[in-house]
């Protein structure tokens, strides 16, 4: 959290964009942001939308900064195949990790940091270069019509595959 307050007063003008928290949580982070010298208003928070919806929204936002120790899971696959780049720091355990694995998949290592301090630094980076951004941008559009993980019906026919295997076996 104190990283991401730090990004936000590098980068004049930007928000954090958070999921919706029930009872006191939103209060208590924009609290705590302004606490840190972050305005409350800086911290927006989304709700629960229908699945068009929900796709539709990381369309708006510039770069994903996922959380640690606990790796976002789906909510990265849904910003990946909506194509907003995904920034995350490796870590030790399984929940750690799940973000480099996407990545990996779709062979965009360079968004995988492996310090908080790496994981800053490429933040502001990446916040600072618009061209970059949208570069990355563009590479998520191409590996969303080719890339295996975004691939459903070879997913399914793999599966099978390796079911019948399982059978024969």
């Amino acid at each position: 959290f104190e990283s991401w307050m730090r990004l936000l007063h590098a980068v004049p003008g930007s928000v954090l964009w958070l999921k919706a928290s029930v009872g006191e949580a939103a209060d208590n982070l924009r609290t705590a942001a302004r606490q840190l010298g972050i305005g409350r208003e800086r911290l927006v928070f989304a709700g629960n939308a229908p699945a068009g919806l929900h796709l539709a929204r990381p369309a708006l936002a510039d770069l994903f900064l996922d959380t640690a120790p606990y790796n976002a899971h789906a909510t990265a696959c849904d910003a990946l195949w909506a194509g907003l780049p995904v920034l995350t720091c490796a870590g030790r355990g399984y929940a750690a990790r799940v973000a480099t694995s996407l990545l990996t998949a779709l062979e965009m290592d360079e968004l995988v940091t492996h310090t908080p301090k790496e994981y800053e630094t490429l933040a502001l980076a990446l916040a600072r270069d618009p061209a970059r951004l949208k570069t990355l941008r563009d590479r998520l559009a191409d590996k969303r019509r080719t890339a295996p993980l975004f691939d459903t019906p070879r997913f399914a026919r793999d599966l099978e595959a390796a079911y019948a295997a399982m059978l024969d076996r």
